[in-house]
């Protein structure tokens, strides 16, 4: 419930905002009191305008066809945030030059709030702005060129997530017919997507150097708060993923060849059941997901499956793939409202189970995490936020008998999963070394960028798949993956977050109730603690080296043996 903010505030004009800023920015304190009451009153009028801008990119992203939502969206990044981005830093400086900053920061909370505000100090530079509010426009671009990429097979226009459900298809001849037409259609837009990448990388460059670093990846370390590991510990990750993971991958993908009776697999056979068995479809529409989703989540804990019913009352659910619609799913948090909303989007398969449980997971971290005081310490590192939803996946695995009548089939369903953890970590690996090597080298060219994906791609990739007469589908395939364009260098996370999830799952395994209830202690911190204090209080060690690696791993694979038998 508003208290600073008017209860008929419409974001329509800057001179609306304005009105506030002007008043934090002048007004004076004379005692704690007084100072936290401008905490509070700060905080609700970013809540409000977080989700007002939340709310334009969620109607955008449903139907990147309708100009005047993608107009709605474009005039807050274009209009409101360069306006705004000056008077954040006014209040920063205001807020870190107050006299009870010291004391307050004896409060983990507020020294964690307190670190994440002076760095955004150091960060900000005026000149940044107007190439902020490009790089978001930019960004913006991606979601319109994918949402219009659709094939027509069998007398049916199908979207790319629709139309992926083919690739499962026991029948050959289908699937390649379908994998054809897909790799032909996102061809078309290769070019595009090249140049809207060169733009991004240029602007992105040039905003870490205006504020002083020498690459972006330095920039974006600090711009994510990655105070908690550094770029050698990724490098080490990556290395670990290559020597541990990648040969496991290998031998998957060896039996899959082997049961297909192929030398080598093309890349329209890495998702298909190998014994000719037809895909899983746990659902047909959106609305059973759902309701098979609530269900789900009321055995796990009660409080989870409100968390859905909630948002289904309340309108915040838009599950169902279609025409127009942007890629990809996420659960967009509304700091407001205290309701989180998903997009994503089904087509009846497996994987859109698992993306519905794994949205899900966010959706229960922000319902959990709503009440606490300040909006900044409801702004999760990804690392946390990541764990939430993986978690998620896994303590969920057991319930999707909701889905699955027959116990093959569910067990199916299982080794899928477990199946798909360890084949995600090399592309992890890959798209997060892309990254650093992209960010390190700025100047790069067309060409030059292919080459050091092709050459990543073959680090983690297994040697089992035959591209032969499909190299160029090889060479751009990055292109798919949406964080690139729209939010760089968070990828890592959902590796790092992998590995937690794990442990929760392996806690879940032995004691669900102890489980289950470190997992809603953590969440409901918010980031009111550390990252390994979080984890800590789901049961975990923050620790993705190479010995946690290798003995998770081991988990996956033993369970893999139960489910196989």
């Amino acid at each position: 419930m508003r208290t600073y903010v008017a209860p008929d505030f419409r974001c329509d004009s800057w001179e609306n905002v304005e009105h506030y800023l002007k008043d934090l920015t002048a007004r004076d304190w004379g005692d704690k009191a007084a100072f936290m009451q401008w905490l509070r009153d700060k905080s609700e009028l970013e809540a409000v305008l977080e989700e007002d801008m939340a709310w334009r990119y969620i109607r955008m992203t449903i139907d990147t066809t309708d100009a005047e939502k993608s107009e709605a969206y474009r005039f807050f990044v274009t209009e409101i945030q360069p306006n705004l981005a000056p008077y954040e830093d006014r209040l920063n400086k205001k807020m870190m030059a107050a006299p009870w900053i010291a004391e307050l920061s004896k409060e983990e909370a507020y020294a964690i709030y307190f670190r994440s505000v002076q760095t955004s100090l150091d960060l900000f530079r005026e000149e940044n702005i107007p190439l902020e509010t490009e790089i978001n426009t930019l960004s913006q671009e991606y979601g319109a060129i994918s949402g219009k990429q659709t094939i027509d097979y069998d007398g049916k226009t199908l979207t790319m997530p629709q139309a992926s459900v083919y690739l499962k298809n026991p029948d050959e001849t289908v699937r390649k017919a379908v994998y054809d037409l897909i790799t032909q259609r996102r061809e078309q837009d290769r070019a595009q997507l090249d140049e809207l990448f060169s733009q991004l990388v240029k602007l992105r460059h040039q905003v870490a150097v205006n504020a002083g670093c020498k690459d972006y990846r330095e920039y974006k370390f600090k711009a994510l708060g990655r105070f908690d590991y550094t770029v050698e510990d990724c490098l080490d990750f990556h290395e670990s993923i290559e020597t541990l993971i990648v040969p496991m991958v290998k031998e998957m993908n060896r039996e899959q060849a082997r049961l297909l009776k192929k030398p080598l697999l093309k890349p329209w056979d890495t998702e298909v059941d190998p014994l000719g068995k037809a895909p899983l479809k746990p659902f047909e529409t959106g609305n059973e997901l759902l309701a098979g989703s609530i269900d789900m989540f009321r055995k796990l804990d009660p409080f989870f499956g409100e968390c859905l019913e909630t948002m289904d009352k309340g309108g915040y659910l838009d599950l169902d793939s279609k025409h127009g619609k942007a890629p990809g799913g996420y659960n967009y948090p509304l700091y407001e409202s205290g309701i989180p909303f998903i997009f994503m989007n089904a087509a009846g398969a497996q994987r859109d189970l698992v993306t519905m449980v794994h949205e899900g997971g966010h959706a229960v971290h922000s319902f959990l995490s709503r009440d606490l005081e300040l909006t900044g310490f409801k702004s999760l590192p990804s690392e946390v936020a990541e764990l939430a939803s993986m978690s998620m996946e896994l303590i969920t695995m057991q319930e999707w008998s909701r889905f699955y009548d027959n116990e093959d089939e569910l067990n199916r369903a299982k080794k899928e999963q477990l199946e798909s953890i360890l084949k995600v970590l090399p592309w992890i690996a890959t798209i997060d070394a892309f990254q650093h090597w992209i960010y390190t080298n700025p100047e790069h060219t067309v060409a030059e960028r292919t080459s050091a994906w092709l050459a990543l791609s073959k680090r983690f990739g297994t040697g089992m798949v035959d591209y032969e007469g499909y190299e160029h589908v090889k060479e751009s395939n990055w292109q798919r993956q949406l964080h690139l364009f729209e939010v760089p260098f968070y990828y890592i996370e959902y590796g790092i977050a992998q590995l937690g999830a794990l442990g929760v799952w392996r806690n879940y395994r032995k004691d669900k109730a102890a489980a289950l209830s470190n997992y809603k202690k953590a969440l409901a911190l918010g980031y009111t603690k550390s990252i390994p204090e979080i984890y800590a209080a789901a049961g975990l060690r923050f620790d993705f080296s190479r010995a946690n690696m290798q003995e998770l791993a081991q988990l996956i694979e033993d369970e893999l043996a139960l489910l196989r038998n």
